[in-house]
């Protein structure tokens, strides 16, 4: 069944094969996108080309969340080669590892900064500039993670930023949704990717989701996927501003 036939999804984090990005590039793939993926700089691009090339993606683009002057690029981009678009998929944080090591209050005014910005304000920058060239009954939706609405160990600075990247797409879905565009975010459990081997006790958490969540088993890549294919697809056309939770129930659980 090809739920995303005729649409163009352009994605942002895939670094690698164990990515989430990179789960959710393939589930497009089988349901019909066209996709297109970014990369932050020429060191990570010879990781994401062969990616690339693999998903068939129509173009590769340099995209640092940082550089002011990539989101105008990237738009100019995006408008040579497919000239609107359906799907955005933000894949995107950053935090230092001494601020994740360190105790939260010792988080360095920089290193908050940098969290933020790579992790939140992205979003936010990517909707400014994107927003006139994707389609009505468009869908965005960013990776979140539960550290946002609880105090997990170990995540600390990342946390927060979270918790203002799930704030973000609330104000986003109800100024979007003007133009018929959602905004959604997925929080997904605890996945081994390239960002989350940041986060100290990693394999304690892994255990503890296949003891206490009612599935009792930890999530994949092709789980996020198959969320990721729903949000971007009409079956959800009535959904936005929402964190729809992909964790094998774990959330729901108490202490």
């Amino acid at each position: 069944m090809s739920l995303l036939k005729g649409k163009k999804a352009l994605i942002l984090g895939v670094a690698n094969d164990m990515s989430i990005a990179w789960g959710i590039t393939k589930a497009f793939k089988e349901h019909g996108a066209s996709v297109a993926l970014t990369y932050l700089n020429e060191g990570l691009k010879k990781r994401v080309e062969p990616l690339a090339n693999e998903a068939g993606a129509d173009f590769l683009c340099e995209m640092d969340a940082t550089n002011d002057a990539h989101y105008e690029a990237l738009k100019k981009t995006v408008q040579e080669k497919w000239g609107t678009f359906d799907i955005l998929v933000h894949s995107l944080a950053f935090a230092d590892r001494n601020d994740l090591k360190a105790d939260f209050s010792d988080t360095s005014r920089a290193g908050f900064k940098m969290a933020c910005d790579v992790s939140a304000f992205s979003l936010v920058g990517l909707c400014h500039h994107l927003k006139n060239i994707m389609n009505p009954e468009s869908s965005v939706m960013a990776m979140t993670y539960h550290g946002s609405q609880q105090v997990l160990p170990g995540y600390n600075v990342m946390g927060v930023a979270k918790a203002a990247l799930e704030a973000s797409s609330r104000y986003l879905a109800e100024d979007l949704g003007r133009k018929q565009i959602r905004v959604n975010c997925i929080s997904a459990g605890p996945i081994r990717t390239l960002a989350s081997s940041a986060v100290p006790g990693l394999r304690e958490v892994f255990k503890m989701v296949e003891e206490k969540a009612p599935l009792h088993r930890n999530v994949s890549q092709d789980d996020v996927g198959g969320m990721a294919v729903y949000l971007a697809s009409d079956l959800s056309r009535g959904v936005t501003g929402q964190i729809l939770y992909v964790d094998s129930g774990l959330a729901i659980m108490g202490a």
